[in-house]
């Protein structure tokens, strides 16, 4: 029973003594902020990040989920009065002021709570070094007779108020908290909005960085393959001209060097054409080429497709691609012994998750670790965040890992 009340009424009684605390030093600023905060730019921020802090604590007391945040106070110069009452958070967190009013009250709770039984113990015990200077239930003590009177009585009024008043009153504080300090609902939908414009600025960022790496690695590709066979075609088949007449034999044997040139060339070009589009998405669907990659692969590897419908191009080279370099990595990296590949549709969107059970550990990054791991983590996520879609890497040390995809169909 005891143990019971203790646990109810210590983080009680510790939420009120550290609200008291909080109090006296915002009672102490509240007059330089009134003088200062208009001008100051930081007072104005500090009280929006106070309200945060309090809505934070209130909801970690009560155990609810992380609060939502106050959005933070409007940038703005020293003086400028206009935004300042422009600021919707400042002006909510202005209610964070009313903390000093109800401290002294919360703070005697809180002393009552805590301090009752045990002060009440020594005064049974020690009322007799000092009668009359030794108070139970706030009545001086010069008898037996009183001290085992009013110390049980003092102690049930503490443990009472531990167990019951201290918790009832900081969950009503905190309760009050969550309510006057949330921000309005015009607020969340805006800070949502600013949140998602950032997402797709930085989506819209990697989708160039990764474009213009992959147009610099065809354009290298082309230069260093498909163009040099061109060159060297084309040098063949001036040869063989100059020479046709004087020596046919050897004219015949560059054109036919030429001719295997070019299909050099093509094969060269197709594989170029390839890491752009796939063919294999156009001839057997992603499914298909899903299932092509997990039968090249040399570990085993467990298949499930669910049903995909109608999945658009864009959508189904990330997917293809994202498949195609987790398979690459397991192989080189993760010293792996299976494979699970999940790809399904749900709703209107495609979800994807490649898992293996191998010595995990992986991060993304733009630079290779010592071992060559990571960028290509990074180009996947840069692929995938293109089309807005997510990615989730999980890859504790020891494994296993996993890397989510969702990619949205509309």
């Amino acid at each position: 029973m005891l143990s019971k009340i203790i646990s109810r009424g210590g983080p009680a009684a510790g939420y009120l003594v550290i609200r008291y605390l909080k109090s006296v030093t915002l009672l102490a600023a509240i007059p330089i902020s009134l003088l200062l905060g208009w001008v100051i730019p930081g007072a104005t921020a500090g009280l929006v990040r106070l309200a945060n802090s309090e809505r934070y604590r209130a909801a970690k007391y009560l155990g609810l989920p992380q609060a939502e945040e106050l959005p933070p106070a409007l940038p703005r110069q020293p003086g400028d009065v206009v935004t300042l009452f422009r600021d919707k958070s400042f002006k909510r967190s202005l209610r964070c002021l009313l903390m000093p009013v109800v401290m002294i009250p919360e703070l005697l709770v809180a002393v009552i709570a805590v301090v009752g039984a045990p002060s009440a113990v020594l005064g049974m015990l020690l009322w007799k070094l000092d009668p009359g200077n030794f108070s139970l239930m706030g009545l001086g003590v010069d008898s037996w007779l009183e001290a085992l009177t009013l110390g049980p009585l003092q102690i049930g009024a503490s443990l009472w108020f531990l167990g019951r008043v201290a918790p009832a009153l900081a969950r009503g504080h905190a309760r009050t908290v969550l309510r006057a300090l949330a921000p309005s609902e015009e607020q969340l939908e805006t800070a949502k909005l600013e949140q998602r414009v950032e997402e797709l600025t930085k989506s819209r960022a990697g989708a160039v960085d990764s474009h213009g790496a992959e147009l610099r690695r065809i354009e290298r590709d082309l230069h260093d393959g498909t163009q040099a066979q061109l060159v060297s075609l084309a040098m063949r088949i001036g040869i063989a001209k100059q020479t046709m007449a004087d020596d046919p034999e050897k004219a015949a044997k560059l054109l036919d060097d030429a001719r295997d040139g070019a299909e050099q060339a093509m094969t060269e070009l197709r594989g170029v054409l390839r890491t752009m589009y796939p063919p294999i998405l156009a001839d057997r669907g992603l499914a298909g080429a899903v299932s092509a990659l997990a039968a090249r692969c040399p570990l085993p590897v467990e298949l499930r497709i669910g049903e995909l419908g109608e999945v658009p191009a864009a959508v189904e080279a990330a997917a293809y691609f994202v498949v195609a370099e987790s398979l690459t990595n397991i192989t080189k990296h993760s010293a792996a012994g299976h494979v699970d590949i999940q790809l399904e549709r749900r709703g209107s969107e495609l979800y994807l998750a490649v898992t293996d059970d191998g010595i995990g550990g992986a991060r993304v990054s733009e630079q290779s670790d010592l071992l060559g791991r990571g960028s290509g983590l990074h180009g996947m996520l840069h692929r995938v965040q293109a089309i807005d879609g997510h990615m989730e890497l999980n890859s504790p040390i020891g494994g296993p890992t996993t890397v989510e995809v969702i990619l949205p169909c509309r």
